[in-house]
């Protein structure tokens, strides 16, 4: 078997298990949901692609992305599209056999991201090889602007209509570039009747869109796509930011100016930005930064959680380092290898998947990638948080290790897309007799699945709901732990918990691998007990369990404990 083969099953054993399923956010009744940036590529067969598709994009509202459907035959059912009113990306549609693209509600493309870096829609090349079936429809009978980036319809073998669409009326950029080239025959318009023409008819005084040719029937000029009347509720879409249907310059800020005391003060209407729309509260897997709801801190800050609230807040000192994980779209990322091993040096964050191989675990001769010496794996001790994976995906390992400790510090594994797929995945690896993570309090947005690792002990005393936390979904769809060494045969070896854990279990053997202690704790050990009475340095408790020194200005006192918190008692 060739390393190349090796590496396609590697990817499609990792998809099969964990097709994504897109929990689309809902804001203000708006669906709201993620799109790609695959262009032209796939990964899986076509079964597999439609289903994501329609699991990602029914019900959906607003694409928050690019809308890519490629390289689907014509038995495909693509109804489930007619829901979306506005992409933020681009548009692609590619290498597709079916006749008809049903985007009848579709008003606005935004072009935040461009094809080719020029075009919000690109229709390329939709005909079948030797046959009769082919795009003959764009569907887009309610596109009435796109923001940025030009349109590039070309190769549609049965596509004839698409030259005689006003584009100059949708396109605001004058200077974007339209190609429509090689396509069908030109014919009568069919299907187009509902097309509005909002731009190109205004009367001299409207300096945007409008809804008739007098001087009075402009649109407002917080509108984007056109309206029905002057008001900024009228509007098809909103130019910046829709606020409870009002189309508005921006959102209500966080603080607002009180004229009377001369200070600014907390504002009690304040939304944030999420998209374009204003919301009370930013989405479960998104941080507030001032008044905006992002994906991540910038560099210069960091998330802090304050009231149940994940916001980002200037670093004191240097920042916690952020690094970039894995990528599906980088070849030379795919895996952890020895390529790249050292760029995740001093990393405290990883942002991104981390997946672990066996072309970057044992080497990729075809690529001309060494073994990894197991002794570089140390580098990610000082990994504390996971965040944006789809999943910590283990499927080769160092046969000399027998555990994950190497992530011993790893806390939170803190999904920021929002799918349902697997957080922590370990699959096959026959050198683990414990996992090790022996810091790992939350599993935030993933299930875990542990499968195959026939000398795998422990791992059924961990508390996993503990770690999953409260979910909507039940317990068995995040959880999959099976087929490891059975739990008799553990207890047989001795693979069992220390007596000071609790009933949380453990994550391997000793008193330092407990999730937590049936007494105390001190330094991520469990302790039967804190020095209150004894010793020469006294310790006090805190509500958790942890031992803690007394202040050092504290005097010992003889058969009572000397502290009660960081404060002296005398």
């Amino acid at each position: 078997m060739t390393v190349l083969v090796k590496k396609v099953q590697q990817l499609l054993s990792i998809l099969l298990p964990c097709v994504l399923q897109l929990c689309c956010a809902q804001t203000q009744g708006v669906t709201i949901c993620d799109g790609t940036k695959n262009s032209l590529s796939t990964t899986g067969n076509s079964e597999i692609q439609y289903n994501l598709m329609k699991t990602r994009y029914n019900n959906c509202d607003i694409v928050m992305g690019n809308l890519e459907i490629t390289m689907m035959d014509h038995t495909r059912d693509f109804s489930f599209l007619e829901s979306i009113k506005e992409v933020t990306g681009y548009i692609l549609f590619a290498v597709n056999e079916f006749s008809r693209l049903p985007l009848d509600h579709l008003r606005i493309i935004r072009g935040s991201t461009l094809y080719e870096d020029q075009y919000a829609l690109a229709v390329m090349v939709n005909y079948q090889r030797d046959g009769e079936h082919g795009l003959q429809e764009l569907g887009l009978t309610h596109l009435t602007e796109i923001f940025r980036g030009g349109v590039k319809i070309i190769q549609n073998k049965y596509l004839s209509y698409a030259p005689q669409v006003n584009w100059l009326d949708i396109v605001k950029d004058g200077s974007a570039q339209i190609m429509i080239e090689d396509n069908g025959p030109e014919s009568e318009c069919t299907g187009l009747d509902s097309l509005t023409v909002t731009k190109t008819v205004c009367a001299p005084q409207c300096s945007g869109r409008c809804f008739g040719r007098n001087p009075s029937e402009c649109c407002h000029v917080e509108c984007a796509g056109g309206c029905t009347g002057p008001k900024d509720t009228d509007c098809f879409a909103c130019r910046n930011f829709n606020n409870s249907g009002s189309c508005v310059p921006q959102c209500p800020q966080t603080v607002i100016y009180n004229k009377l005391t001369y200070r600014m003060e907390p504002n009690p209407n304040a939304k944030y930005q999420y998209g374009s729309i204003c919301v009370t509260q930013c989405p479960k897997n998104f941080v507030v930064d001032g008044s905006s709801c992002v994906s991540n801190c910038p560099s210069n800050k960091m998330e802090v959680e304050k009231n149940g609230v994940k916001t980002c807040e200037p670093c004191k000192g240097l920042c916690p380092k952020v690094c970039h994980g894995t990528s599906w779209t980088d070849s030379n990322r795919e895996t952890v290898d020895a390529r790249n091993i050292e760029s995740f040096i001093n990393c405290t964050k990883i942002q991104g998947s981390l997946n672990f191989l066996v072309t970057g675990i044992e080497g990729d001769p075809f690529n001309d990638v060494p073994p990894l010496d197991p002794e570089k794996l140390k580098i990610f001790n000082t990994v504390e948080e996971i965040t944006g994976v789809y999943f910590l995906n283990i499927q080769s390992w160092p046969a000399s290790m027998s555990d994950l400790s190497v992530f011993s510090n790893l806390q939170t594994i803190r999904g920021r897309k929002r799918y349902k797929s697997y957080a922590l995945l370990v699959v096959k690896i026959n050198s683990l007799t414990s996992l090790g993570l022996r810091s790992l309090q939350n599993i935030n947005n993933g299930a875990v699945y542990i499968k195959g690792n026939k000398n795998l002990c422990y791992h059924d005393t961990v508390n996993w709901t503990r770690l999953l936390g409260s979910r909507p979904q039940k317990r068995s769809k995040l959880l999959d732990v099976t087929d490891n060494q059975k739990k008799d045969e553990c207890v047989k070896e001795n693979h069992v918990c220390h007596p000071l854990c609790s009933s949380d279990g453990c994550w391997g053997p000793g008193p330092d691998q407990c999730v937590s202690c049936k007494k105390y704790s001190r330094g991520g050990t469990c302790v039967p007990d804190c020095m209150f009475l004894t010793g020469s340095q006294r310790e006090f408790a805190t509500k958790s369990g942890e031992c803690l020194p007394c202040h050092p200005e504290c005097k010992v006192q003889e058969g009572k404990e000397t502290c009660t918190g960081p404060v002296c008692l005398t």
